[in-house]
């Protein structure tokens, strides 16, 4: 059996009554309390999280750009210095290799984040494809990464740092804030449908960074977060989770998140025909939201049906702890994908009813 993997955090972990389970191989924290008590914080006031398992990779030199172009669908030539992109990488077929973000430092450096599990496999298929005057390498280890999400995101944060954090708008990031006196990277993407930063420094900072904030936020309610809420509160924001709603078998445009393929850019990029070809056919699949009318939750892998045919499966699912509802997300024959649908869910011996509804299932409320 091998070990599981550890982030810089492991060691305090205990200290705020972590209970850890094996996620993709590392040992993290599902919950400190209880999740519903930390889906609330982040909801109503913030909520500190180790992202340290997220992978780093370093791009660099002139032909950095070019090299981009190719991997990913987004079109990384309109990032400008100080921006973030959401983008997937694919393989020729049009499935997912992975869902990630490029930070541009400058016109010959760019910082990619890629998820966890992902790290070797996304490290490999980058280093397999580069071309020109591009060296790419991977940084994870020496990287750690806390995630402040939540409205009193901004407040509590500021409370360490003279950098005026509301000149980092969302999708933005500066490279030198510091943050109780140690050099950070801060970005304000998120990953929980609310307002929030990530916050990158070396991982011999990360504990101290840790401690600090959740001390600063104490008095607004700040509170420790562990995987489970991580998961409700990207899931109600329909935030794709990669495993479950993008697979090497399921395509960016099927999982909903076609804001992010541009195939009309000039670049050809590893997969481009193929999704192309989607987009021109009309998709096979669809992912969307469903909420069940009768009793019982929808997980992932169980099986939908119309009229006693296999339709599709659910991806996520859960008893959403804002809207008090029994929801999932389900990737579905299109067909099947309108509004109004109604469906069955296999739930162990039982195929329950639930109805195709619109998504995001949350939207944070406008300032």
């Amino acid at each position: 059996m091998t070990e599981l993997l550890r982030t810089p955090l492991y060691e305090v972990y205990s200290q705020y009554g972590a209970k850890t389970i094996d996620f993709g191989g590392w040992d993290l924290p599902v919950q400190f309390s209880s999740i519903k008590e930390e889906h609330e914080a982040v909801r109503t006031k913030a909520g500190l999280f180790d992202v340290s398992h997220m992978g780093e990779i370093d791009v660099k030199g002139p032909d950095s750009l070019t090299y981009l172009q190719k991997m990913m669908t987004n079109d990384v030539s309109v990032l400008k210095d100080g921006g973030a992109q959401y983008t997937a990488m694919c393989y020729e077929d049009g499935g997912t290799v992975d869902d990630l973000l490029v930070y541009k430092k400058s016109d010959d450096h760019y910082l990619l984040v890629v998820n966890a599990s992902n790290i070797e496999k996304d490290f490999d298929w980058l280093s397999s494809h580069v071309s020109g005057d591009v060296t790419v390498t991977n940084i994870s280890s020496d990287v750690a990464q806390l995630a402040l999400q939540g409205p009193l995101a901004e407040t509590v944060l500021q409370k360490l740092t003279n950098t005026d954090l509301s000149e980092i708008k969302f999708f933005k990031f500066q490279d030198d804030v510091e943050v109780n006196g140690v050099k950070t990277l801060v970005s304000r993407t998120g990953y929980t449908g609310e307002d929030g930063f990530e916050i990158y420094c070396n991982t011999q900072d990360a504990t101290m960074l840790w401690n600090k904030i959740l001390e600063v936020g104490k008095e607004d309610g700040v509170l420790p977060i562990g995987l489970g809420a991580r998961d409700t509160l990207r899931f109600e924001a329909n935030l794709a989770l990669y495993g479950q709603e993008l697979t090497k078998d399921i395509s960016p445009l099927e999982a909903g998140i076609g804001f992010a393929v541009k195939v009309n850019k000039e670049a050809d990029f590893i997969g481009k025909e193929a999704l192309k070809k989607q987009k021109e056919d009309g998709l096979p699949r669809k992912l969307v939201g469903i909420e069940m009318i009768d009793k019982g939750i929808p997980r992932h892998g169980y099986e939908v049906f119309v009229n006693g045919e296999e339709v599709g499966t659910v991806t996520t699912g859960t008893q959403s702890p804002t809207l008090k509802k029994n929801i999932g997300l389900a990737l579905l024959k299109a067909e099947f994908a309108e509004l109004g649908t109604k469906v069955e869910v296999q739930i162990r011996n039982k195929r329950l009813q639930a109805e195709v509804v619109a998504t995001p299932f949350y939207k944070r409320p406008k300032k």
